[in-house]
């Protein structure tokens, strides 16, 4: 009786200590060349955290960082992000999970966690069909929503925006004759798809679009291609992981005079690491949504200096997303100081931030941020630095960008 009246108190103990907990996980590729990038994130969202001090409402806050990369992919792999969705809807402290960083890796997990209520956060996701009806497949974004409601945020702006407004940039840098190249990944091709459209529109000879495999030790063959045709913009829609720094040395290599234009995937220090420097500066651009940290005033401002005097180290572009995501689904959960998923869903629509670390901003119906102002940036000194503005609209910051 003795030893059964322990594991009572214990197991008792136990219960209540788990009640008072509400874990927030993430989900983004720490195995492989994306690690830099996803780190400076996590870093991010810690800081995020400690501004609480890990309490909320009598609540404990703890984090777990999920990795859905496999040393085989060396990249997101499908059954990792799935089994990491699971893992959160079974975990009765998971209350929001932040992440993907692929838009492949959030078509798995985005139905999975609507079922069980459970708020999703992306810092990085762009592809436009996640959460805006005609811009994707038929079926998009429904399918992503089987209880009907949604459940799935992202504090970045989407494609749709992005492969405008990179088409847009290479009319006024005056480029004539581009060859677009996508990874045929979900993030790659949407975005190159979007730039082919605009570029058209605005009188841009396409002169090729090709969808190049990934895992190939060079694309030399292609580049002789890419040269016979006289492209003065190699656009290429795809990230670091899916051959962006091979494709630059072999433009280089065989040399190809026309310049390399890609999207904010490539935006990161691996980037530069696995092409060389020397294969970048002054031939390369690179979009980003919203602006570099270097770029960031006010607030956003404060979370760079902060994050350098506490890592020691530059943030990358997107540390101050990983914060803003974790930000928001920490006020969420704020709101309700509860444990109650659902109630959490539902009051994370409503978020708004005005002079926050990213401007002035709010959540559109379709659970897209209202941000979207986007910048260009070139590879100067090994390092990237930001060229211009690009894209105005409604909830474009000022604040957030020197002019």
């Amino acid at each position: 009786m003795k030893h059964f009246l322990l594991l009572f108190t214990f197991l008792t103990v136990g219960l209540t200590a788990r009640a008072e907990v509400i874990k927030i996980v993430s989900s983004l590729p720490r195995t492989g060349s994306a690690n830099g990038q996803t780190t400076s994130m996590v870093n991010g969202l810690k800081m995020a955290i400690a501004e609480t001090g890990g309490q909320i409402a009598g609540y404990t806050i703890t984090y777990e960082d999920w990795d859905d990369a496999s040393p085989e992919r060396g990249q997101w792999d499908p059954a990792l992000e799935a089994a990491n969705a699971q893992h959160a809807v079974q975990d009765a402290d998971v209350m929001a999970y932040v992440g993907t960083y692929n838009s492949g890796a959030a078509k798995i997990s985005m139905p999975i966690l609507n079922q069980a209520a459970i708020i999703m956060v992306s810092p990085a996701n762009t592809y436009p069909g996640l959460t805006k009806p005609g811009t994707g497949e038929a079926n998009e974004p429904a399918v992503y929503r089987p209880t009907g409601k949604i459940n799935y945020y992202r504090v970045v702006p989407a494609d749709d925006i992005q492969g405008d407004v990179a088409a847009t940039f290479a009319k006024e840098m005056g480029f004539k004759k581009v060859f677009i190249l996508d990874d045929r990944e979900l993030y790659g091709k949407g975005v190159a798809n979007v730039f082919e459209r605009v570029a058209k529109k605005l009188g841009l000879v396409v002169t090729g679009h090709e969808g190049i495999d990934a895992k190939a030790a060079n694309f030399r063959s292609l580049v002789t291609k890419i040269k016979s045709t006289g492209a003065d913009l190699v656009y290429f829609g795809g990230t670091t992981q899916s051959g962006a720094g091979q494709l630059a040395k072999d433009l280089v290599a065989s040399g190809v005079k026309a310049k390399l234009m890609m999207p904010d995937g490539c935006r990161e220090s691996a980037l530069i690491e696995s092409a060389g420097k020397e294969n970048l500066e002054g031939r390369a651009y690179v979009t980003f949504g919203g602006v570099p940290p270097e770029e960031l005033t006010g607030k956003g401002a404060e979370f760079v200096k902060k994050y350098r005097d506490k890592y020691k180290a530059e943030p990358q572009a997107y540390a101050v997303y990983g914060y803003v995501a974790a930000k928001v689904a920490l006020d969420a959960i704020a709101k309700v100081a509860s444990r109650d998923r659902a109630a959490v869903r539902d009051a994370i629509q409503a978020t708004a931030q005005v002079d926050g670390a990213l401007g002035t901003w709010k959540f559109d119906k379709n659970g897209d941020t209202t941000m979207t102002v986007m910048s260009g940036n070139v590879v100067e000194n090994g390092k990237f630095k930001f060229a211009t503005l690009l894209g105005t609209g409604a909830g474009a910051a000022p604040a957030a960008a020197k002019p």
